[in-house]
């Protein structure tokens, strides 16, 4: 239920960032009157979320409850429990597009499980989408060494390729772009990226579905 809401407002959002620009008079106060509306719908869903969240762990500390953490995904890394109400609420921040609380909820978990790599992975999408490229990077390439899945790997040294050639860096660019196709040579994107390097012009292309992966 909640992940079509969000997902429909994401789509919302996304047509709305996509019509703004050209847009004038009655259909520019048209889609900032959406815009507003879905500001309002995420603060109040935040609210009413965040307030749960904390009722259940007062519960939890009332009942003396022990939980014990669902099985993890390969990409934890974890056999122990997270801060699972921190990742939780990160996750939440992530989906409603709120990139710096995020980044605040994923950096407490790290803080105690540094080799976590879903949170390592939306910690490095958030400040992507911050437009801290050199943070992400760290993020991204302290995952490198601790990922089994070639196919994972190969995003993320893709990832980390059209950072280095987002700063011109083109020559470390190519290997690392080289290196994803070495770890899943179906993989598109760092062929398009390669062409990029070699014209020092262009799109680069490595797509934020990285966190679909989780």
């Amino acid at each position: 239920m909640f992940q079509q809401m969000f997902a429909e407002m994401n789509e919302m959002l996304s047509d709305i960032a996509r019509q703004l620009p050209k847009a004038q008079g009655v259909k520019r106060h048209e889609l900032l009157g959406k815009y507003r509306m879905l500001r309002k719908l995420s603060d109040e869903a935040l609210d009413e979320w965040l307030a749960f969240a904390e009722a259940l762990s007062l519960f939890r500390q009332k009942a003396e409850l022990t939980e014990e953490p669902e099985p993890e995904t390969p990409l934890s890394g974890e056999d122990s429990g997270i801060e699972l109400e921190n990742f939780a609420r990160g996750q939440g921040y992530y989906k409603l597009l709120m990139f710096p609380k995020c980044i605040e909820q994923f950096s407490i978990v790290i803080s105690h499980y540094p080799d976590n790599l879903a949170a390592r992975l939306y910690l490095a999408m958030s400040h992507l989408h911050q437009g801290e490229a050199l943070t992400a990077r760290v993020h991204l390439e302290h995952m490198l060494p601790l990922v089994q899945s070639r196919k994972l790997k190969a995003h993320l040294y893709n990832a980390v390729g059209c950072i280095a050639a987002s700063g011109r860096q083109f020559d470390e660019a190519k290997e690392l772009f080289g290196l994803a196709l070495k770890y899943d040579p179906a993989l598109p994107e760092p062929d398009a990226n390669l062409e990029v390097c070699r014209r020092g012009r262009g799109e680069l292309q490595f797509g934020s579905q990285l966190v679909s992966l989780l």
